[in-house]
């Protein structure tokens, strides 16, 4: 089946009954046999208890005690239910309460026994609600003509058999392959898989962009279905649509982005106007490719849309979140008209946005500029032909004078960016990432990007002023104890920084942070190690602080509905407002107010959208948001996993070379390495100190010599020599030059703690 049982309770909010018509048509179940499967489900989860059927109709029964969560384990055999609640207690379960459930599965925990102040609660799993390894990476064995698969991470515990499936095994034994699950553990029987693809004799020899599609079981191809219903999208624009909508083709519009791969699958999603009336404030427009006019709810393509979560960076290769049909017909090319939503702001000469206003519109782009040739037609306008004087002209507005007001206004809240060698992302947005980023080489793309967070303000500000359900990106603030490191390293490098133990951090104190790193000659350490303090986004459906953009007031992702599903369906929540919304309190008033605008904000004493409407939009929202979290964590799991694998890669061909680091942390088992050239951390295990018995002093965050005084302690620098790289696990260790470099794997720790 192609839904989840996770999927399905997703749908039940608030003890409110359900069709199963309405379920059928949530959950794409369109023929006999997927309908039939949705029925045994039903019926077993009505058998378990989990829901209750009533007049033909299902409802969630709540137990107390019983929670959704998902499992962490290790390669010990013990695993944490971790709940999607911030705050909430990880639940501690044992290998016997597993029942079957793998590493990644979301499931219902039942607590068992309560928690105290020094264990966590425990818990059993009752039921497996969504599988999150359908495929996995594995090394083929054969005893007396029986394959088995064996999982290379080592927290998944367990064997496959393998099953022929005309396949020659003999050719996969001893190599890396990709392994489908086609059974999970029932009863006494084990997992049984079957190989799809052979990568290699190991890790080493894989692609890496293989060995990250298959653990991450990426989805790179199409399904039939898809791809017929993408091709039969309507390619022309009717004129009845154009006449609904406000027509800003005359308006000389221009798009930035990077090099495109193709033009028919690289999305330009967003372009600009820009304009300066008589008072002085900027007219600035962003308008963002209406992808949701096209992509219907719960249709074939929304629902492949909302599985995949969100387009993935592989570098040279993406993988896209919609077929290249799509791109198509939304993508904003020059010369072409294309349906937009837009987000028009009048912005006043200090930077603040004292108007704003969406509405749906028609454009056509005259121009399309990479980074690269925006910084140098900036950097020399003689360049330029005569036809694109007027677009040089926007280009000096935007970057030498409007967005640097923004950046003004961001920085005057206690806003921070973080310096980097390289900025990437599909999104011209702050992305995954949650602030920021800029660089020497390219500055362009970082002032585009204090712009393009611009929408995700005046929409989120606007669902508020509204009431209506919403979506809404945050960022909570780092933990003071991720930051102890870095503050004793920052000292110890002689920058004096002090932030106040009892109190949380603020963006103000990461502010103070990146100018303090920026006098320093290991600015560059300094900052990737701060990006990685910073917590991951997330999505809710109440409005929320965002740390990374020191936003206080409500911030949400609306500019890339063609490379991200939170995106599309915050357009659609545009749109129902503006196809459905109520503009005055009833009909016989003759006060009404543009929903569209900011001048409604403080004038809305009614319910914009009818209730049922209201009710059923929430239920939705409610549904998919756990999902599509997962989908993003997903996401950036990969696109590290490929980085990591890179710089794997780049340091096993360096094996016997010597390079000067610092100390970016220091544990009982050693201390980390970070070289600064190439931004790769290593590990010198205690055990590799043979001049001495070094003692690890927690308190001053160093190890030290019994006999000798030799000290490590953060901010030291070491000259090490790269001994080995274990490239699957990313793992890379490192001995110092001045000891010996015969180290045994298992030899005794020099070492005591403290």
């Amino acid at each position: 089946m192609d839904f989840s049982i996770a999927t399905l309770l997703a749908q039940f909010i608030d003890n409110k009954l359900v069709a199963k018509k309405n379920l059928e048509k949530k959950l794409g179940c369109e023929d006999e046999i997927s309908i039939q499967k949705l029925e045994i489900v039903l019926d077993a989860l009505e058998r378990t208890g989990i829901l209750a059927k009533d007049r033909g109709k299902y409802r969630r029964i709540k137990e107390e005690n019983v929670v959704e969560a998902k499992l962490r384990c290790s390669s010990k055999g013990f695993c944490f239910a971790i709940q999607d609640e911030e705050n909430a207690d990880d639940i501690y379960i044992r290998e016997s309460h597993l029942s079957n459930a793998w590493n990644g599965d979301r499931v219902l925990v039942r607590t068992i026994k309560e928690g105290s102040r020094r264990r966590s609660p425990e818990g059993e799993v009752k039921l497996i609600l969504e599988r999150s390894n359908p495929s996995l990476l594995a090394t083929v064995t054969d005893n007396d003509g029986e394959y088995r698969a064996i999982p290379l991470d080592d927290r998944l515990l367990f064997e496959l058999d393998l099953k022929q499936n005309g396949q020659n095994l003999d050719e996969a034994v001893e190599h890396l392959v990709h392994v489908s699950v086609l059974r999970y553990p029932l009863g006494q029987h084990p997992p049984l898989g079957t190989v799809t693809k052979v990568l290699g004799s190991d890790a080493e020899e894989a692609s890496d962009v293989d060995i990250v599609s298959c653990k991450h079981d990426l989805p790179h191809e199409f399904k039939p279905n898809e791809i017929e219903a993408a091709a039969g999208l309507p390619t022309r624009i009717p004129a009845a649509e154009i006449k609904r909508r406000l027509d800003l083709r005359e308006k000389l519009t221009i798009a930035i982005g990077p090099e495109l791969l193709s033009e028919d699958t690289s999305w330009i999603e967003n372009a600009f106007t820009l304009e300066q009336n008589a008072a002085g404030n900027w007219q600035l427009g962003i308008h963002v490719a209406d992808v949701a006019h096209y992509i219907e709810a719960d249709t074939v393509l929304d629902r492949t849309t909302q599985r995949r979560g969100t387009a993935i960076d592989l570098q040279k290769k993406v993988i896209p979140l919609f077929p290249d049909a799509v791109c198509k017909i939304c993508s904003l090319k020059p010369g072409k008209n294309r349906l937009t939503i837009s987000v028009s702001m009048t912005i006043n000469p200090q930077g603040e946005i004292i108007e704003s206003k969406i509405e749906p519109t028609v454009v056509s782009v005259d121009h399309y500029f990479t980074y690269q040739e925006v910084q140098t037609l900036l950097g020399d306008p003689e360049q330029a032909s005569p036809k694109l004087e007027s677009a040089v002209a926007i280009l000096k507005d935007l970057f030498f004078t409007l967005s640097p007001l923004i950046k003004a206004q961001r920085l005057q809240r206690g806003g921070f960016e973080i310096i980097t060698p390289t900025v990437k992302g599909l999104n011209q947005d702050e992305g995954r990432i949650g602030v920021i980023l800029t660089t020497s080489s390219l500055p362009i793309k970082s002032l585009l990007t204090e712009l393009m967070v611009l929408p995700g303000q005046v929409v989120a500000e606007q669902f508020q002023a509204w009431d209506v359900p919403g979506i809404y990106c945050i960022q909570p603030e780092p933990d003071v104890d991720e930051l102890d490191d870095l503050i004793k390293l920052s000292n110890n490098l002689g920058l004096e920084i002090t932030l106040d133990p009892e109190g949380e951090v603020q963006p103000h104190d990461y502010q103070s942070l990146t100018q303090k790193f920026a006098t320093s000659p290991e600015s560059q350490v300094l900052n990737y190690l701060l990006q990685n303090t910073l917590k991951p986004t997330k999505y809710i459906t109440k409005p929320g602080k965002h740390f990374g953009l020191a936003c206080e007031n409500g911030y949400t992702h609306c500019i890339s509905p063609g490379q991200r599903y939170i995106d599309l369906v915050v357009q659609r929540i545009l749109k129902t407002v503006f196809e459905f919304g109520r503009d005055r309190r009833n009909t016989r008033t003759k006060t009404i107010v543009d929903l569209g605008s900011s001048t409604c904000r403080g004038q809305i004493s009614w319910n914009v959208l009818p209730p049922q409407m209201h009710e059923q939009l929430d239920t939705e929202l409610h549904a998919i948001l756990p999902r599509l979290n997962d989908r993003e964590k997903i996401a950036e799991d990969a696109e590290k996993d490929l980085a990591g694998l890179k710089k794997a890669e780049k340091m096993k061909e360096r094996t016997g070379k010597i390079f000067e680091g610092l100390i970016a942390g220091v544990q009982s088992y050693g201390f980390f390495v970070e070289i600064e050239d190439l931004l790769v951390e290593g590990l010198v295990h205690v055990s590799s100190l043979k001049d001495d018995w070094y003692e690890y002093r927690s308190r001053e965050s160093c190890l030290k010599g019994r006999k000798s005084n030799t000290t490590y302690r953060l901010g030291d620098r070491v000259e090490v020599e790269v001994k080995s790289v274990d490239y699957y696990r990313q793992q890379i260790d490192l001995v110092t030059i001045n000891s010996s470099s015969n180290v045994s794997s298992n030899g005794d720790r020099g070492w005591e703690e403290e």
